[in-house]
């Protein structure tokens, strides 16, 4: 323990493993005290663990893919989802990004499908409709299937802001027999859509309410 607490951070008896370091402490939520323990463990693991490790970090960047249709994660150009003849193909859950698709998959409460955003508008951060998935989702409701949208971002100022524009966006399609909702508000207001637990998330997708309303209330 007393190595974690005096260790000197800047000086290493290693060059590789100061270099390693901090490659981990880019990581989120990893300091280089964590970054340490890590670097560490590797080398006291097994070396197949390791060399398995660095396998999987190489496959997971050249072999995954994003989904064209819903722009989830994927092994596929089709993710598993877009291509399960037994999800509803008449539903399209509108999130922020995958996390959010891991949330409610947990919930086991919603069988249609997702369009990922990859974001939410955030001038503060230089992120406009340009920079989000917004055009290919339009796309996908000009196909007759598609019945309702259902508006799932974070209950934040920059969520809602992107709630609206996308609300306002597919109004201009005019299609007059798409149905438009929002998960009910039992996720709290400023609360991010991934750390909801999966109880009130589950409710919050069969309370869902109409869109035009959710924005009055």
């Amino acid at each position: 323990m007393l190595i974690y607490q005096h260790i000197n951070l800047s000086s290493f008896p290693s060059r590789i493993l100061e270099e390693t370091i901090g490659e981990f402490a880019k990581l989120p939520g990893i300091g280089k005290r964590s970054a340490l323990r890590l670097a560490l463990h590797l080398l006291k693991s097994p070396s197949e663990d390791s060399k398995r490790l660095a396998n999987l970090l190489l496959r997971l960047r050249e072999e995954v893919l994003y989904c064209k249709q819903c722009h989830n994660i994927s092994d596929k150009e089709i993710c598993q989802i877009c291509s399960n003849p037994n999800r509803d193909a008449t539903q399209i859950y509108v999130v922020e990004d995958i996390r959010d698709v891991i949330a409610i998959e947990n919930t086991q409460q919603y069988s249609g499908r997702y369009h990922v955003l990859g974001g939410i508008i955030s001038p503060m951060e230089g992120v406009g409709p340009g920079d989000l998935s917004i055009d290919s989702l339009l796309e996908r409701l000009q196909f007759p299937e598609t019945k309702e949208v259902i508006l799932a971002l974070s209950a934040t100022m920059e969520g809602e802001t992107t709630s609206f524009y996308i609300f306002k966006r597919i109004q201009q399609l005019q299609k007059s027999e798409l149905k438009f909702s929002a998960i009910a508000r039992g996720v709290s207001v400023g609360d991010e859509l991934e750390y909801a637990d999966e109880v009130t998330l589950g409710r919050s997708i069969l309370n869902r309410v109409p869109y035009d309303i959710s924005i009055s209330r």
